[in-house]
């Protein structure tokens, strides 16, 4: 029993890292195409829903399309109640999903395997390496799903399971209250769903079981993008506490109908399995149909229910320890996570800096500046930190460590002058000389910008786990942005020869902003420096080598 319950536990954990291998593999290699487009077909909610809806399916993640539209909300790139739509359709393509992994296709999966494998080895290319990345993950979606099909039948066998199952085959209501709290803790409603299907598939619970079940993983996976966007700013937090209010009310609906023997004539129809995955999709289009014409109601409400976010009333907890001084280790990690806590300031700053060229906003400008202000204390503070350490005896690497950390706080800190200072200035201007760029002008520094904040969410990766493949992504993404800050430019020169007004009369701004952009990114991508530095995948110099030594030119 002990072998099979562990046999199902590995099954159930290659499910959720074969997932997240997928999602991984996609942010890495289209994420910024994808922002884009999503932030081009989000017009009106119906082409938002449909855009989410697509972009969930590729990505095998509605939670990652969740935060993406969370964040153009709080950037003011996207309407919330549009952001919202997003995060409609992106639900109901998750759900699409899992009818397509539940297929069965058991047969592809040596094939699927074997293919992802070797275009992952033999890829020359970033992006096609991480395509094989994607098909690695897929095939290993499969195999989990077949494991967790061998690891259930004998399982059901057993008089304690057979138990439990026939308990909640009478208390239906925990079989709801367990399943949103298992998504949750898998922050994955798809795996979730995917698992409990299986489980139905295999005779291990029943229909009933399996519904209660599949309904309380919508409302669990709901609850996943409002923990995690709790401490953004107001309106990303009100799109997500919009999802939840909507999921809330239906899987709630769902729940009252299925105990009150509603879903009867169903069960006996289809499969258990099927059942599920079909009333998954059901549940979260019903979903999108109710939701959608309400999506401006539902943000609203959630102003209504959320406090303004005040900066002046946050109290900023600082993660150096001064006890923490006498163990160098230790110090070395709490001054790494001050760095963290600044590139999440800096990053935070970087997200709404472009709405001002839109539309200026005091309220942001001066969330903008004050943030900036715990920037440079956080940069004081921890160059203080720092040389009270090398006050102690240190080995050589601790004092190289301590010398890469003040170098990333001085980095950190020139990013968020350049945005809160430099790029404050130059909308301010615009505002108060009544400019405006062009359209191809905006659309050029917004996809800029995109890029831009997409690296400083790599970075942000890079300072928390220290992946070497994601120090190295950041380190070919900074000479990829430089050389499309000079395509842009180019663009723009192009369009000065056409002779356009708003060209003309933005100029100077439009090619600051662009440079401004390119130094942040390149301040925020230095924290990969010291890993690549490390693995080896750092040169020396971008100079080529003197062919000829002593030669004169």
């Amino acid at each position: 029993m002990i072998f099979l319950a562990a046999h199902l536990a590995a099954a159930v954990a290659l499910l959720l890292w074969s997932v997240r291998l997928i999602r991984t593999g996609v942010e890495r290699a289209f994420l910024p195409e994808l922002k884009r487009r999503l932030k081009a077909v989000s017009g009106r909610h119906v082409s938002a829903a449909s855009g989410g809806m697509l972009a969930a399916m590729v990505m095998q993640s509605a939670t990652a399309v969740a935060l993406i539209g969370a964040s153009f909300a709080a950037s003011g790139m996207l309407a919330a109640p549009a952001a919202l739509a997003l995060l409609l359709g992106a639900d109901l393509g998750s759900a699409l999903m899992a009818q397509v992994l539940f297929l069965p296709v058991q047969a592809a999966i040596p094939f699927v395997l074997l293919a992802g494998i070797v275009t992952f080895f033999k890829a020359r290319s970033r992006r096609t390496k991480q395509l094989g990345r994607i098909l690695i993950g897929f095939a290993l979606v499969l195999v989990s799903l077949d494991m967790i099909r061998l690891a259930t039948a004998p399982i059901g066998e057993s008089q304690i399971v057979q138990s439990i199952a026939a308990y909640f085959q009478t208390d239906l209501l925990s079989a709801f209250v367990l399943a949103a709290i298992l998504a949750w803790i898998m922050h994955s409603s798809l795996a979730a769903v995917l698992t409990f299907a299986t489980f139905a598939a295999t005779g291990l619970i029943a229909a009933p079981v399996a519904a209660a079940l599949v309904i309380g993983a919508n409302l669990g996976g709901a609850v996943i993008p409002v923990v995690l966007q709790w401490s953004a700013d107001r309106p990303a937090r009100c799109v997500v506490l919009g999802n939840l209010v909507a999921r809330g009310g239906v899987t709630l609906a769902c729940l009252v109908a299925l105990l009150l023997g509603f879903f009867q004539p169903v069960f006996a129809s289809m499969s258990a399995g099927q059942l599920a995955i079909l009333l998954h999709i059901a549940l979260n289009a019903t979903v999108l149909l109710v939701a959608l014409p309400f999506a401006g109601v539902l943000v609203r409400l959630g102003e209504r229910v959320l406090p303004e976010h005040s900066e002046a009333d946050e109290t900023s907890v600082t993660a150096l320890d001064e006890t923490a001084l006498d163990h160098t280790p230790l110090a070395l990690a709490c001054a790494q996570r001050e760095l963290l806590r600044m590139a999440e300031t800096v990053q935070s700053i970087l997200l709404p800096v472009m709405s001002l060229f839109r539309t200026w906003t005091p309220e942001t400008a001066r969330m903008i500046e004050l943030r900036e202000d715990k920037i440079d204390g956080m940069h004081f503070e921890t160059k203080i930190y720092i040389s009270h350490l090398r006050e102690r005896d240190l080995t050589e690497a601790e004092e190289k460590k301590t010398l890469e950390i003040v170098a990333m706080a001085n980095s950190l800190e020139g990013a968020g002058d350049r945005i809160a200072v430099n790029m404050i200035a130059l909308a301010e201007k615009m505002r108060d000389d009544a400019l405006a760029f062009s359209e191809e002008g905006t659309r050029d520094l917004e996809h800029f910008h995109d890029q831009v904040v997409t690296n400083g969410q790599l970075a942000l990766q890079v300072l928390t786990t220290g992946d070497a493949e994601a120090a190295r992504q950041l380190v070919v993404e900074k000479d990829r942005i430089r050389v499309e800050e000079q395509r842009l430019q180019e663009r723009h020169l192009k369009r000065l020869q056409h002779g356009g007004t708003a060209s003309i009369e933005t100029t100077n701004i439009h090619q600051e902003v662009l440079r401004l952009l390119k130094q942040v990114n390149a301040a925020l991508s230095y924290v990969a420096y010291p890993i690549a530095e490390e693995t080896g995948d750092l040169l020396d110099s971008r100079l080529a080598r003197q062919k000829h030594a002593g030669r004169l030119a």
